[in-house]
């Protein structure tokens, strides 16, 4: 907190690792706060000015889950050009650093967006079922302010799929996984992502959850909706711009006789935002390519689109599908625990 003269007043007094909105101001002192973490649901405070504290409102609800046997913990990798990249991990409290937990990673890295924690029911689930769920706060997004956007869009994108080979090989060196136990996970700008860890680091994972994805990069442009989006990806029609689409484009890198990770790439067929063919032709792609006995699999959804407003139904027949595929994948037998705080 600063003054109107920029003088520095502390901090507000809220966990570590939250997401922090400032909401209406009540009088000259006190304002609402909404807060929220990986642990914590979305709580709505008045914080008094005047005694530095925050009080809770009746606004809140009671989940039916809790994460009173979870614990985050922000580390952070090393990328190719040197660059500290923050990784929050989610997992059960007392988790053995053996390579044995089988881990989602997951990523997105583009257009200044923030991936802040957020309170999920999927985490719980996830934890349930032994796994740890950590997020990579790749340059492209938001995390440290415009310059860490710009690190990683147009000809810097490349920086983005080097900060997340990163963040799968510390995860591997730290012994919080290994291969054989690692997914990851992303959409749309994150699927793009998705296809270029996975055609550049075959071998980093053992499954890859990518949802109405990009992957033809030098002809996303000629969709309705890419003219749109060369502010932040580039166009063919600049050199430097095509040679960096070109060289990272996941349906072009990919190649015969690789033994590519299992794959379960999804699409919605009203998508306005990205075409659902561009998962049909990355899914055809490496179904003829991998050399590798793990299916490729391509999940069309007739009634959805991007996500946004999708049915709570389809919505929840999706997630089954997902979650399904990574516990088979990952060799989870059941959950390992009885569901925490389940009422």
């Amino acid at each position: 907190m600063f003054s109107l003269a920029g003088k520095p007043m502390g901090e507000l007094p809220v966990e570590n690792n939250a997401d922090i909105a400032i909401g209406e101001v009540l009088n000259d002192d006190d304002v609402m706060v909404r807060i929220m973490s990986y642990l914590t649901p979305r709580t709505q405070y008045v914080y008094e000015a005047e005694n530095n504290r925050l009080q809770p409102t009746k606004l809140n609800g009671k989940p039916q889950f809790n994460f009173s046997d979870a614990a985050v913990e922000r580390v952070f990798a090393t990328s190719k050009d040197g660059t500290k990249v923050p990784i929050s991990i989610l997992h059960r409290k007392g988790m053995q650093l053996d390579g044995n937990t089988p881990i989602i990673l997951y990523g997105y890295g583009g257009y200044g967006i923030t991936m802040a924690p957020y309170f999920s029911a999927m985490n719980r689930l996830w934890l349930d079922y032994g796994g740890a769920f950590a997020v990579a706060n790749v340059r492209g997004g938001g995390e440290y302010g415009e310059p860490w956007h710009q690190a990683g869009m147009l000809t810097k994108k490349q920086n983005v799929f080097d900060d997340f080979a990163a963040c799968m090989q510390f995860l591997v060196e730290r012994k919080y996984t290994r291969p054989e136990r690692l997914a990851i996970m992303g959409g749309s700008n994150g699927g793009l992502l998705m296809g270029a860890a996975l055609t550049q680091h075959p071998s980093a994972m053992r499954a890859v959850v990518s949802e109405v994805g990009i992957y033809d990069s030098i002809r996303w442009e000629t969709q309705p909706n890419g003219e749109f989006n060369v502010t932040e990806f580039g166009s063919v029609k600049d050199p430097l711009q095509f040679k960096a689409l070109f060289d990272y484009s996941p349906l072009l890198r990919a190649k015969d006789g690789v033994a590519y990770p299992a794959v379960l790439l999804t699409s919605g067929d009203n998508d306005g935002r990205v075409a659902p063919y561009e998962s049909r032709k990355m899914a055809a792609r490496l179904q003829t390519a991998t050399s590798s006995k793990y299916p490729i699999l391509l999940r069309t959804e007739a009634e959805a689109g991007h996500g946004i407003g999708t049915a709570l139904s389809t919505r929840i027949q999706e997630e089954t599908d997902v979650y399904t595929f990574l516990v088979d994948q990952l060799g989870i037998k059941g959950p390992s625990i009885r569901a925490n705080g389940a009422q």
